[in-house]
């Protein structure tokens, strides 16, 4: 479990293909490593994914064909926002974010508003429907605040600090970003769901 609170900004620094799963090598940058054991969890642009070696600059993880299937992907030389796993007592400062990717989103616009960045996004239909206005999402592993919402696409503003601190200042139109939706919401759907369907005439 992850807190969308991106700890530091990593680069992928070598992928080996098995077949359709790759082993990545991430450099971790800043990340502190002091902690981090065999078995870990890290999120890597939102995806989360478990340390197979510990290297004195980086860390090793192996990704499945799903993984690839479902996210946009790590190429080589890539920058990614890393998140160790948080503690029972760590401080929640954006939202309980699990790591198991929705689906990827496509960035149409990123203009200045003010001091600040416009982001907007567009998903697919089976993600909008869990995105509402004032709602928490997450984007390449970055805990957000939803701005605004239509049928197919919704904004968000991001701030100095959070530009500054992930690599979201790096994106364009035409990106492909990691899209991660609240998980009460989907608790929220399955509970209507069931009653919903249990009242249905037998």
């Amino acid at each position: 479990m992850f807190t969308g609170i991106i700890q530091a900004v990593g680069s992928v620094a070598a992928v080996v293909q098995k077949d359709e799963d790759a082993r990545l090598t991430i450099r971790a940058g800043s990340l502190d490593l002091s902690d981090v054991s065999l078995g870990d969890s890290i999120a890597c642009n939102g995806v989360c994914l478990t340390v197979v070696d510990v290297l004195p600059e980086g860390f090793g993880v192996d990704v499945s064909a799903e993984t690839f299937r479902c996210s946009a992907g790590f190429p080589q030389g890539a920058a990614v926002n890393l998140e160790k796993a948080m503690r029972l007592a760590d401080r929640v400062g954006g939202h309980l974010v699990s790591g198991h990717v929705d689906g990827v989103g496509t960035v149409t616009s990123f203009l200045p508003a003010g001091d600040s960045m416009g982001l907007i996004i567009r998903a697919p239909s089976e993600i909008m429907r869990f995105i509402v206005t004032k709602g928490s999402v997450t984007v390449n592993g970055v805990s957000l605040t939803v701005n605004y919402v239509t049928d197919d696409e919704f904004g968000i503003n991001l701030i100095p600090h959070t530009l500054a601190q992930t690599n979201l200042a790096d994106l364009k139109a035409g990106s492909r970003v990691n899209l991660e939706v609240d998980m009460m919401a989907r608790y929220a759907e399955r509970i209507l769901n069931y009653y919903q369907e249990a009242r249905l005439p037998k």
